[in-house]
């Protein structure tokens, strides 16, 4: 008896993409976590940056 050939993953990762719907124009993410995670982590790199600056002024480190 023959043993069937599985696909490999780049071949079954096509298949899955393939199916789906393309992403609606002016979309940038496809699910709102994705977004979710994004805008957090731009906004704690901000913060971290203002918190430094102030914490540097505030020593006046000449």
């Amino acid at each position: 008896m023959a043993r069937r050939r599985r696909k490999t993953l780049e071949e079954r990762i096509a298949d899955r993409q393939a199916e789906r719907p393309a992403l609606k124009e002016g979309r940038q993410f496809e699910h709102g976590p994705a977004r979710f995670v994004f805008v957090f982590l731009i906004v704690t790199v901000v913060l971290i940056h203002v918190v430094g600056l102030a914490i540097v002024m505030a020593l006046d480190l000449n």
